[in-house]
């Protein structure tokens, strides 16, 4: 079996990335990419100070003079936002029509609010993020901001691509449904169980209220379509546990029901697996000092680079070398991107035990 020298890790990575880069960006700043995506997987931050240290250089180059590079790249280099996303698609295993969930994440830095409204491809456990948005704000997003940002992935990759969309409760109001409606997007939507529902003939009542005697593990639903909030919907329940012993009422309105509303929706939990290895979990990305939207946005996809390539990573050590092993509850003991980071990590930092495999496959077209 083929083995990988480490002094080759940076011209691996470059020579991925030319794949995808060629012609559209200068070679210098590509070179910079396979740089930074390295850093990050070695010392998994966002740290200027600390990726600086781990540039791959040749010569006299120091981490200051890296620091300084990384800082200008950030603060003046125009990144084409749209390119980028594109490729994070194109390394993707997973083929459309897609389920995408829809969330935020957010933090405090200082007095700086940052507020992340983000895109992601659900697959098996975690979540590939493909587009986001930096909002200017706290607090929750609005329709137009979500109109924005679906729009944009429709322009990118087309709406046949979309097999569904997955949101939780924050993401119910008229507007919005109405608009994914027009748009003729499957949608898989938690409300909360105190709305009211109104049928047919005027007669309302409560959403729990129809389902007040379901058991732990039982999915019931309407079979013809309800008044939701102003939207004509179906109407779908389980009954869940939660901390304590306790249960609650999942309440999903969904656009049809030719698919099973609960069991897509399950799916929605991966944006937040995916959200924790972007940040406790993985690259540390609430570490970072950057306040401004547009800086974070280039920090950030050149993270989500980093993180498709952990994330493909560990699925093929799964799949081919080791297995996860699973918890009690079923799911696995880690994510497939802190299985892949965690193996990229001891090959990029460890010159005595080269690989046997070629991880910079996994950044390949092909």
């Amino acid at each position: 079996m083929v083995t990988f020298k480490v002094q080759d890790n940076f011209t691996q990575i470059n020579l991925a990335l030319q794949e995808h880069l060629k012609g559209k960006m200068n070679h210098c700043r590509i070179k910079f990419l396979s740089q930074m995506i390295l850093a990050l997987c070695k010392v998994q931050t966002v740290t200027f100070n600390k990726l600086a240290t781990a540039f791959e250089t040749q010569g006299q180059a120091s981490a200051e003079s890296s620091l300084r590079r990384i800082q200008r790249f950030v603060a003046e280099y125009v990144l084409d936002l749209d390119l980028m996303a594109k490729i994070t698609m194109k390394l993707i295993p997973v083929k459309g029509p897609y389920h995408l969930a829809i969330d935020r994440t957010n933090w405090d830095f200082g007095k700086f609010k940052i507020n992340i409204l983000a895109l992601g491809i659900v697959y098996d456990g975690c979540a590939f993020p493909i587009l986001f948005t930096i909002l200017p704000k706290k607090g929750n997003s609005n329709t137009d901001e979500r109109k924005v940002l679906l729009n944009r992935f429709i322009r990118l990759f087309g709406k046949a691509s979309i097999g569904s969309l997955l949101a939780d409760r924050e993401f119910v109001g008229k507007d919005w449904v109405n608009f994914l409606e027009q748009k003729e997007i499957s949608y898989f939507i938690r409300i909360k169980e105190n709305f009211l529902v109104c049928f047919s003939n005027g007669k309302k009542v409560k959403a729990h209220r129809l389902f007040q005697n379901l058991k732990v593990g039982e999915i019931a639903k309407r079979s013809q379509p309800v008044l939701v909030n102003g939207v004509t919907c179906y109407l779908t329940a389980s009954r869940v546990k939660i901390a304590d012993g306790k249960t609650a009422l999942q309440l999903i309105i969904s656009y049809h029901q030719n698919q099973c509303p609960i069991k897509t929706y399950k799916k929605r939990w991966q944006i937040e697996t995916m959200f924790k290895a972007l940040k406790s979990s993985g690259f540390n990305l609430e570490k970072t000092h950057l306040n401004q939207g547009e800086r974070l946005a280039k920090l950030l996809v050149i993270v989500l680079l980093a993180y498709t390539w952990a994330y493909k990573t560990g699925i093929y050590l799964h799949e081919k070398i080791k297995k996860i092993k699973n918890k009690s509850h079923g799911r696995k003991a880690k994510s497939f991107v802190k299985y892949g980071l965690e193996f990229l990590a001891e090959i990029l930092l460890n010159p005595f035990n080269p690989p046997k495999i070629n991880v910079f496959k996994f950044l390949s077209c092909t």
